[in-house]
């Protein structure tokens, strides 16, 4: 995503990305190149965007505060907040917080009008603009949540088909003639699972996750019980409760 926000932001605005791995820069154009932390104090940056793994998010931020000028806009597009409120609140900088609900594993960044953004509607007025009229451009769909809405939507957005995606990768068995269900769902568990294992244990350790997951379980042990009494009729009832769910 850091390499998707350079090539988005590189033509109508000075850009450059700083990472400390040079071999990561290959691919790189239209931009500065930094690999040491005291290059950013002389570029002088009004907006940084941390495109970094979750994991490293706030140790990112707390390494290079010291070489931004005070002005300059610092910002996440991560899909775990946990922390970040706190940190912004007291970082001394003001900040802009949006979470794009996409990637490169899914979503096809040449068209994005089906995608979703989300921009936190706490912290620095400018900073949401900046976002807002960017994700705009890109014909995404933009939502609006404070940071606890935020968590409580990826508590339900990620959790449930990343848990039901393990359970699935868990029971299968290797098909020697799969049919067209079974390679959809396999296409999605590799996709999935080739996300880093920090990004899926945040947010299945997100604090909404639980009661998610938890519905999960309740809903498995009624079609369980369903399907032990070959109960034909709780079969139609439930087919037709889920199509409605997937109507609406």
């Amino acid at each position: 995503m850091g390499s998707f926000f350079i090539d988005l932001l590189s033509f109508d605005h000075e850009v450059a990305v700083f990472e400390k791995d040079p071999r990561r820069m290959r691919f790189t154009y239209n931009c500065q190149r930094f690999t040491k932390v005291e290059e950013i104090k002389a570029f002088r940056p009004e907006l940084l965007i941390n495109a970094v793994t979750v994991k490293f998010t706030l140790p990112a931020f707390e390494e290079v505060l010291p070489y931004l000028p005070a002005e300059c806009i610092i910002s996440d597009i991560s899909s775990v907040k946990t922390g970040l409120k706190d940190f912004y609140e007291h970082c001394g900088h003001p900040y802009v917080s949006t979470h794009p609900m996409f990637g490169p594993t899914f979503a096809n960044l040449n068209q994005l009008s089906e995608e979703n953004a989300i921009i936190i509607n706490e912290g620095d007025y400018m900073g949401r603009i900046f976002f807002k009229d960017l994700y705009r451009k890109l014909g995404l769909n933009i939502y609006e949540y404070t940071f606890d809405e935020h968590d409580r939507t990826v508590a339900y957005s990620l959790s449930i088909p990343f848990v039901s995606t393990f359970v699935f990768a868990a029971v299968m068995k290797h098909q020697d003639a799969p049919g067209t269900t079974f390679k959809r769902h396999m296409k999605i568990a590799k996709g999935v699972l080739s996300e880093d294992d920090y990004l899926l244990q945040e947010i299945l350790f997100n604090p909404y996750t639980h009661d998610q997951v938890a519905q999960i379980r309740t809903e498995l042990k009624q079609l369980l019980e369903i399907i032990d009494h070959k109960d034909a009729d709780g079969m139609k009832d439930y087919l037709t409760k889920i199509r409605k769910h997937v109507r609406e």
